[in-house]
């Protein structure tokens, strides 16, 4: 897979800010078949950074109910990427 293919956005919220700010984590939405090792290489490859650490967490959205029955969730992953202290990533 390609690098724009695997990051597909970053995550702007709250806490992944202060993450950012406190302790170079950023949080990216990713492709759900990414492994770890892909998602380091993309990140390293289109934010020039190096990788120390990479997180990932699948989310599964609820199950909701319309009138024409149940409709099933979505399945999401988002990877959580420590950097290295001395690199920054301009998210905005």
């Amino acid at each position: 897979m390609k690098s724009h293919h695997i990051i597909k956005r970053p995550l702007l919220s709250e806490k992944s800010t202060v993450q950012s700010d406190e302790s170079k984590r950023y949080s990216f939405l990713v492709a759900t078949g990414a492994r770890k090792d892909e998602i380091r290489r993309a990140v390293q490859d289109l934010y020039k950074v190096r990788v120390v650490g990479v997180n990932t967490v699948i989310h599964k959205a609820r199950d909701r109910r319309t009138k024409y029955g149940l409709v099933k969730g979505g399945l999401s992953k988002k990877a959580i990427v420590r950097i290295h202290p001395k690199d920054t990533i301009e998210l905005i």
